[in-house]
């Protein structure tokens, strides 16, 4: 009775066994040799090669300054340096603001009022003019800027980040108590800051020529 048992057992297991691999052929199907390989993924096979034209980026065309009129052409090279340390500067435009700075600064310093030449000249000028103006008693002067007759770069350099710019203005002026305007002749240097977006020029120092 035992014999017989255990062989009941056996060809059940054989049945279940047969069963379970004709499931498995069904379902996975027969290895036939021409399969492809099953890849990895955390091995991914070897990428496709694309091939990526070379890209070259071209760098910006330098920007080429032009002399004014009445700047000695020597000066060229000085401003261009000043141009390619500051992309917004453009010898022309620059006399054109520094003419309108120098009519603003000789006005504000004739009628005593300090505070209009804020943001227009350095620390270091604006004391002075401070003095001058308390020396006098801080009345104003009725002296008058008749006109400009001439504006001109004559000097230009670049001191680390610091860009200076020296201008001579000719021009002609009546002072108070007389009748006849007389010439001027005031060389001026400006600088700017150019590693800040402050486009703002400011009047570091002031001359008088004959």
């Amino acid at each position: 009775m035992s014999d017989s048992g255990t062989w009941i057992e056996i060809v059940l297991l054989a049945m279940l066994a047969g069963f379970i691999g004709l499931r498995l052929v069904s379902v996975l199907g027969k290895r036939t040799g021409s399969e492809k390989p099953v890849g990895d993924a955390f091995r991914p096979g070897n990428p496709a090669v694309v091939s990526v034209a070379a890209t070259r980026v071209e760098a910006p065309a330098r920007r080429l300054i032009t002399v004014p009129t009445g700047t000695a052409a020597d000066l060229a090279p000085a401003l261009q340096a000043v141009a390619d340390a500051d992309p917004s500067f453009e010898p022309e435009k620059f006399v054109t603001g520094a003419q309108a700075a120098y009519r603003m600064i000789l006005e504000a310093y004739w009628s005593g009022d300090a505070a209009a030449m804020d943001k227009l000249v350095s620390d270091e000028v604006a004391t002075h003019f401070q003095r001058a103006i308390e020396q006098r008693g801080g009345t104003a002067l009725a002296n008058k800027l008749v006109r400009i007759d001439a504006a001109a770069i004559t000097a230009a350099q670049m001191i680390g980040q610091m860009a200076e710019v020296t201008v001579r203005f000719d021009a002609d002026i009546v002072a108070e108590g007389s009748t006849a305007d007389a010439e001027t002749h005031d060389v001026w240097t400006f600088s700017r800051h150019v590693g800040t977006y402050d486009p703002a020029w400011l009047l570091i120092a002031t001359d008088v020529h004959a």
